[in-house]
């Protein structure tokens, strides 16, 4: 293990008990020792993400063996190194995706779940990256396995995961579609390259998306509402279309026609991305940093941050994010 001087403690963003914002407080941990394959990342920063206060309000453990503070993404400088964590070494600037952790000063990282910070890029900017560029990435391009010529519908297109889905979609040549809930929200959505964004308060997606791909419909539709947003989802696909869940904000249980599932040949499929093996996301990294880290680094993907807070405003980021007054990710700095 290749090692620097440390603190022994850290300050870190504890949950207290299940419940509200406010049971976000800062407390004192050990600094984590990395295990073999791991680094210590000395935290610059770290996003803020729906899983981080769907955890708060205790309905979403973290997985065996991951750590019980909050956060999925930080970025900041490896300052520890334990076996073989190649090609990182001590010294190096990275934004990383964790498992839990992240609401603090350092946080061991698997190797294979770092990333470069984007040339020109700052550490802020960088923490907002691998949560949401590994979901979409894994669900779109992977399960989904949106191909060249075919077409996107995002819901929720202003949250962090669809200002990105939007960016990725658009910057490799697909034609996207967004929903959100103001005209503001709209015009953002529209401004990252979605062609149309439809005003769900006011339209029907169905009838907006049908009219714009002339009756077809759209080849894959990523997903955060769930309830009875999918019946209508299933009528806005075209054919061999696939609909991607990602969250249920809007209810956990749907009612469909399988009928239309079969006769028309749609995919219904979902994934959670933090329980998953860390092969599966090392391979993830792998993909982005081939297809995506040009994109970041060329401009073509730009950060879409809302808000930053101090580490010790936790609370105040969680209600940001509860409010959905938000167009893109909010960041904790440290």
């Amino acid at each position: 293990m290749t090692l620097i001087t440390l603190p022994d403690t850290l300050s870190a963003v504890e949950i207290t008990a299940p419940g509200a914002p406010e049971v976000l407080k800062l407390g004192r941990r050990p600094v984590p020792a990395p295990a073999a394959g791991e680094v210590l990342v000395r935290v610059a920063a770290a996003g803020v993400n729906r899983p981080d206060v769907i955890q708060r309000k205790g309905h979403y453990a973290p997985p065996p063996g991951a750590s019980d503070i909050p956060g999925l993404e930080v970025a900041g400088t490896i300052v520890a190194t334990a076996g073989d964590t190649a090609p990182w070494r001590v010294g190096d600037s990275v934004c990383a995706l964790v498992a839990g952790g992240g609401y603090a000063e350092y946080c061991a990282v698997p190797a294979s779940q770092c990333l470069p910070v984007p040339k020109g890029w700052s550490l802020t900017q960088a923490a907002s990256l691998p949560e949401t560029f590994f979901t979409v990435w894994s669900n779109v391009f992977d399960r989904a396995a949106l191909k060249p010529g075919e077409t996107l519908l995002v819901q929720g297109g202003s949250s962090g995961i669809g200002t990105t889905a939007i960016q990725m979609a658009a910057a490799l040549g697909h034609r996207v579609f967004a929903t959100a809930g103001t005209p503001e929200k709209c015009a953002a959505c529209e401004k990252l390259g979605a062609e149309r964004a439809i005003h769900y308060r006011s339209e029907d997606f169905v009838e907006v998306v049908r009219s714009l791909t002339q009756g077809r419909g759209v080849d894959v539709i990523l997903d955060m509402v769930g309830g009875d947003y999918v019946p209508r989802e299933l009528k806005t696909l075209a054919d061999d279309g696939r609909l991607v869940l990602i969250a249920f904000l809007g209810g956990a249980k749907a009612t469909v026609d399988l009928n239309e599932i079969m006769r028309r040949r749609l995919v219904v499929t979902g994934s959670t991305l933090r329980p998953r093996p860390v092969a599966v996301k090392a391979a993830i990294a792998q993909a982005l940093l081939k297809n995506i880290w040009p994109l970041l680094e060329s401009g073509k993907i730009r950060p879409v941050i809302h808000a930053t807070y101090p580490l010790a405003e936790a609370a105040r980021a969680h209600a940001l994010m509860e409010s959905s007054a938000h167009i893109g990710k909010i960041v904790l700095t440290v």
